[in-house]
């Protein structure tokens, strides 16, 4: 993929307002209708499962018939199962907040994600790319697998935004940079955790994300750490826009950290490039086949009790028609 000029993304309020944001079967407008396009198919849904022990490490070895699939809380039955996601690509956005709330955060946002960078990526392999938003959502640095281009364009950064477009930023990311890499797909966002634009809400930002296979975690910038990130205090955490960061990271199947420490905060990362790189990888038909356009709640269980294992998926799907040509 190219790398792009430092522009801002079409705002997603400007692509409802074109009506370009559509369910995958709307025909784009002036295109020419073909009764053949309208054939539906069964939809496979896919999901990168992380097991995890009450520490919050990987826990490898296990098999397919160590879970169970729940859709709308009826079964359903395994498809394929691979334990080898350490050989596929990972494509890693990350989105970094300069809004005027993180006016003094931003050398540490930026220290937060050449670390995560450095952390999570597998040189020649793996693919980032980097955007920022404040009252618009920037793309710095296209997907490259060249790290000295993302350091250029994070370090470029200088001049913070005024409003927070957190949402907006997530769902114009998810929209026209995930759906068409063939890998895993992981988003980090580094902010504060509060929407100040509203263009976009939460649920949307959410089912997007669970639409395009994207986990999503969050680093806090709200808790102070050691007491060095201008603006903040130590611990100060779970306010509304902690609660809503930690909710878009959930529903997605990641998590959201709010470490006061920078030493914790390096070794969450290197449990989250491990995380990624140990995933199970499931599939499934579902056995709903009516796709009528509603949420599917989405759970997925241990067959047995393991001690303090957690188990991380997205937490559902929105059942939207499937075209012949998959479009």
């Amino acid at each position: 993929m190219a790398a792009f000029a430092v522009v801002p993304f079409v705002s997603a309020q400007q692509q409802r307002d074109a009506g370009t944001r559509r369910t995958a079967a709307t025909p784009a407008p002036d295109a020419p209708q073909d009764d053949s396009r309208e054939t539906i198919v069964t939809r496979e849904v896919n999901l990168p499962i992380s097991v995890v022990d009450k520490k919050g490490v990987p826990i490898a070895g296990l098999s397919q018939n160590d879970f169970l699939v729940l859709e709308d809380k009826q079964p359903q039955g395994i498809k394929s199962f691979a334990i080898e996601s350490n050989n596929l690509p990972v494509y890693v956005g990350v989105l970094m907040d300069t809004s005027a709330s993180t006016a003094g955060k931003l050398d540490f946002e930026k220290e937060a994600a050449m670390n995560f960078i450095y952390t999570v990526t597998r040189l020649r392999k793996d693919q980032v790319a980097f955007a920022t938003f404040d009252d618009e959502v920037t793309m710095r640095q296209d997907f490259t697998d060249k790290l000295d281009l993302l350091d250029t364009a994070i370090r470029k950064v200088k001049k913070p935004g005024v409003q927070t477009s957190l949402y907006n930023a997530v769902w114009q990311f998810c929209n026209e940079k995930m759906r068409g890499v063939r890998g895993l797909r992981a988003l980090v966002i580094i902010t504060d955790g509060d929407d100040s634009v509203g263009q976009t809400t939460l649920e949307e930002a959410i089912e997007i994300a669970q639409n395009t296979e994207t986990v999503i975690f969050g680093i806090s910038t709200k808790a102070g750490f050691s007491g060095v990130v201008t603006g903040v205090d130590m611990g100060q955490v779970k306010d509304k826009g902690d609660r809503t960061l930690e909710k878009l990271c959930e529903e997605t199947g990641g998590r959201a950290f709010f470490t006061g420490d920078k030493l914790a905060l390096e070794r969450a990362f290197g449990r989250v490039a491990k995380e990624l790189h140990s995933q199970y990888i499931v599939s499934y038909r579902p056995t709903n086949e009516n796709y009528d356009g509603r949420f599917r709640r989405i759970e997925v269980k241990l067959a047995r009790d393991r001690d303090g294992m957690k188990v991380r998926t997205r937490r559902g799907y929105r059942a939207i028609r499937r075209t012949t040509d998959g479009q």
